[in-house]
């Protein structure tokens, strides 16, 4: 399975954004390939990928979109990558999982409202990482109830 991890880096983030990237990312690999475990690197949202034009961060991340089965987003920090990334992926039909931390304010309705992308809320990292095994628990059980119908 291939995972796209979206998350604020350029864009607004917490104090405590950077270990919860990491610890989520690193979770994620028990599911499948997380073809943007980079984002667990703090350098990069201190410095961006320097190295990297632009239009190639985009077009490779759209690589990976197309490729991913399914998009697991951090949305508690407003973003307009991570927006865009779960517009295009919308488009694409893929499933969505979008994990908000309980003390936000109010994430967009344009997220809580699109029935398509499952919206779960946590207060810690352990509860995000049960969010995400029952979301590939239950999407397995309906591959098998699927299958046997």
């Amino acid at each position: 399975m291939k995972i796209y991890y979206a998350t604020s880096i350029s864009g607004v983030q917490s104090e405590d954004s950077d270990e919860i990237n990491s610890k989520l990312i690193e979770y994620l690999k028990n599911f499948g390939e997380v073809l943007t475990e980079h984002f667990a690197n703090p350098a990069i949202k201190k410095n961006g990928e320097a190295r990297i034009k632009d239009e190639d961060i985009h077009n490779r991340d759209m690589k990976w979109l197309l490729e991913s089965d399914v998009i697991i987003a951090e949305v508690s920090n407003p973003s307009l990558g991570v927006g865009y990334e779960l517009g295009r992926a919308f488009e694409l039909n893929k499933k969505i999982l979008c994990m908000c931390r309980k003390n936000i304010k109010r994430l967009s309705a344009m997220i809580t409202g699109n029935g398509k992308m499952t919206v779960k809320y946590y207060s810690s990292v352990n509860e995000a990482k049960d969010i995400i095994r029952n979301y590939f628990l239950a999407d397995k059980l309906s591959k098998i109830t699927k299958r046997r119908m």
